[in-house]
């Protein structure tokens, strides 16, 4: 039997002329990101991220094998993995040997983007003590699809291989889905509310409208919102068994998402963090921080065709949703000078966010689309922090793996010629078991 929709933020509208729109409680504050902080495949900091984006280049490192479970014949081999990237310089190395690789990179982004934001002298005050009282005012915001899985194993094997007893209480507590938003909040003194995100390729753009929601309605004077992942052997092993990852051998071609084209077969996994620093936008006025983006409108939808694992076929029910939510934020389709997609490659998954977006807009031709998955991969924050680069004016190169146009999609994602900058951009990220988000973005 299928469960209730899950749960999400309320959807809201923070323009200035809407008081109240769509927010659950108190008064409604304009939201913008102020704060940046990546770490992916392509190193720590936004910028390495960021000039990925520009060349169009997605940069894979192979996953090992599981000794008990051998790789499907012509399965899926790579990923867009962190690997040995430096983090002294955000996290104290005995801090970080307590800490599952997710919830290192989540504090890791998290102090960046604070830096970023130009909040981080008064975070240094804190953590030396005395004013550093913890901020109730911070709220955290975090997603994440599988959680710290490597302790989660290593905790298993503990007890399954020497009995309860041998459990190491450092693993216990780091092998739960809400570790990384919790460290989150310990290292960064944030006391406020704690959101922990599991709504799969969602949840990223879920966990923003949340802290946007705390933000405008004035629970929190700032938030840190986010995803963090990591790929291991096993839960790689488990996405390619189901069929889910980009295998070789697509039309002669290596590993690759090809997000909307006609060759795509799966998405490529990725681990790492981004995280981002919302404030409103009169208080980072006020301090005279700059404002990468600001988060116009926010909302989502369930679509409840698809299975618990898979994508669903509800494409109708989608599109009425988001023309609510244009609806609610005082938007036509044509006022969306680009969109942000979070096509993966995806089979089925690209078909339906093809259909929703060609639905909305009602044949009348797409603003620019780009597919940053492309190059940043499936279930880490590297899209959430491509949809601000987006909006912040960085350019994107051509999409990664796109050749061959889907004739059923009618999508064609950008070629890399030159964009002029983007006033308003539409977010969009739709899950596996039907959950779906939308950010509506501004240019700062």
């Amino acid at each position: 039997m299928r469960g209730p929709a899950p749960r999400r933020a309320a959807p809201g509208v923070v323009p200035p002329a809407c008081p109240r729109a769509g927010v659950d409680r108190g008064p409604v504050r304009e939201v913008v990101v102020t704060g940046l902080g990546a770490v992916s495949a392509f190193g720590a900091g936004a910028g390495p991220l960021a000039e990925a984006l520009a060349r169009g280049a997605a940069r894979l490192s192979p996953v090992a094998p599981l000794r008990r479970l051998p790789r499907a014949p012509a399965g899926a081999t790579s990923a867009a993995r962190v690997g040995e990237v430096p983090l002294a310089a955000w996290l104290p190395p005995l801090a970080a040997r307590r800490m599952s690789p997710p919830s290192r990179w989540a504090v890791a982004a998290a102090k960046m983007a604070l830096a970023d934001a130009g909040l981080a002298a008064a975070e240094a005050a804190t953590a030396a003590g005395g004013a550093g009282a913890p901020d109730p005012a911070t709220a955290v915001a975090l997603a994440t699809s599988f959680g710290p899985m490597s302790y989660t194993q290593r905790l298993l094997d503990q007890i399954l291989d020497e009995g309860p007893e041998a459990a190491s209480p450092i693993l216990f507590t780091e092998c739960v889905a809400n570790a990384p938003a919790a460290q989150v909040a310990i290292q960064c003194r944030a006391a406020g509310r704690n959101h922990t995100i599991c709504q799969r390729e969602a949840g990223a753009l879920t966990a923003l409208a949340r802290g946007a929601a705390d933000v405008a309605s004035g629970r929190a004077a700032r938030a840190l919102v986010g995803a963090t992942e990591e790929v291991t052997p096993l839960i790689f092993a488990i996405l390619d068994r189901f069929r889910a990852l980009a295998r070789p051998g697509a039309g002669g071609g290596g590993e690759a998402a090809r997000p909307f084209d006609r060759r795509r077969n799966g998405f490529v996994m990725a681990d790492g963090a981004g995280v981002l620093v919302l404030e409103p936008a009169a208080a980072a006025a006020a301090r005279g921080a700059r404002a990468l983006a600001r988060v116009r409108a926010w909302g989502g939808g369930f679509d409840a065709t698809a299975g618990r694992s898979g994508w669903g076929t509800g494409a109708e029910i989608l599109a009425a949703e988001l023309r609510a939510l244009l609806d609610r934020a005082g938007l036509a389709p044509g006022g969306i000078d680009r969109i942000v997609s979070g096509a993966s490659g995806a089979v089925a998954g690209d078909r339906l966010e093809a259909a929703v977006l060609r639905l909305v807009w009602a044949g009348r031709p797409l603003p620019p689309v780009v597919a940053p998955k492309a190059v940043t991969g499936e279930y880490a924050g590297g899209f959430l922090a491509a949809a601000v680069l987006a909006a912040a004016g960085r350019p994107f190169g051509p999409t990664a793996g796109f050749a061959e146009p889907d004739p059923e999609l009618g999508v064609v994602p950008h070629d890399g010629a030159p964009l002029p900058p983007a006033r308003r951009l539409l977010v969009t990220s739709l899950a596996a078991g039907g959950s779906a988000a939308w950010v509506i973005l501004d240019a700062p």
